[in-house]
């Protein structure tokens, strides 16, 4: 048993009160440690599109085969977790516990990084998720000690974060949070998932923003202070950091939300100024996909199977 994949309606919260908040995940964690796991692959989900009738879009709206997609891309020594949304009004994808004061379409006011929100209950939902693979496994094979939680490795496997659609969200909440955060040494750290908001942000080393969009201004992060504090962290000695930016039609080029083209070329302006102020420890990159296609709900979906990404060293 070298690797264990499955869905579970896991607390965001450190327990399971009976107010408690729940995200399903779709997990697909490497069990061995030897050689440890090289990357934690943190995919945040959109809204919901159900009874589409179209087969790519009902496909690749399953967690489970998003989270296979992902190994399949990123190495099979990679463990991927792929959250949905706590809440829903109607189909609208709700990420309050990450980003707080979002509307009830899940509109974000704004990204504060205050108190780091979607740090804390990234990490908790994580543990959260690892205590019951644990449990799960010990039904099954009681003989099998795997320590997943416990376990000691040799070093915090290093993080990516995606997110598609209004999942762009946690990922704007994300990196609002990370020009906040202190510079840690993560060498002499050891677990399979971080165990606090700071291991988190300081293990982060990729962000794709895949598709994102809103029906509001949000999309991405415009924020120049910012960007700007996390070029002053990497100067000090963070870790080096690559921004993804991948887009299709549909988003890129809607007309009638001319905002999302916009929000993505300013963030696009300001992540090359600081990769130019970083010498290049800062890099980003821009894909555009099926550009000789008409708009439409399939390619929205299908980007997520035509990922140009690298592979995680080690896989």
């Amino acid at each position: 048993m070298d690797r264990w994949t499955g869905v579970l309606r896991v607390p965001v919260q450190p327990n399971r009160s009976p107010a408690a908040v729940y995200c399903r995940v779709a997990a697909s964690l490497r069990l061995s440690a030897v050689p440890p796991p090289s990357a934690n692959l943190m995919f945040f989900t959109g809204d919901r599109v159900e009874g589409s009738g179209n087969p790519v879009v009902d496909r690749l709206s399953d967690l489970s085969t998003i989270a296979d997609v992902l190994v399949s891309k990123f190495g099979p020594s990679s463990n991927a977790w792929v959250i949905e949304a706590p809440a829903f009004h109607g189909p609208f994808s709700v990420y309050r516990e990450f980003v707080p004061g979002t509307n009830r379409y899940g509109e974000p006011k704004s990204y504060d990084p205050s108190g780091l929100p979607a740090s804390a209950s990234l990490v908790s939902l994580l543990r959260n998720c690892l205590v019951q693979v644990e449990e799960e496994i010990s039904k099954r094979k009681k003989d099998i000690a795997i320590g997943l939680v416990s376990s000691p490795l040799c070093c915090l496997p290093r993080t990516i974060i995606l997110g598609f659609s209004k999942g762009g969200t946690v990922i704007n909440q994300l990196v609002a949070e990370l020009s906040q955060a202190e510079v840690l040494s993560l060498g002499l750290l050891c677990g399979r998932v971080p165990s606090t908001k700071e291991e988190l942000l300081n293990s982060i080393e990729e962000v794709h923003y895949v598709d994102v969009g809103l029906n509001s201004s949000g999309a991405y992060i415009t924020d120049g202070s910012v960007i700007t504090r996390i070029a002053e962290r990497v100067a000090r000695g963070g870790k080096s950091i690559r921004f993804i930016l991948h887009g299709t039609p549909r988003q890129w080029g809607d007309k009638k939300r001319a905002w999302i083209r916009r929000e993505k070329d300013r963030l696009l302006r300001l992540l090359d100024s600081a990769s130019r102020q970083t010498d290049r420890r800062i890099t980003v990159t821009e894909k555009l996909y099926f550009a000789d296609r008409p708009p439409d709900l399939q390619m929205h979906f299908e980007i997520i199977e035509k990922l140009e990404v690298d592979p995680v060293a080690g896989s």
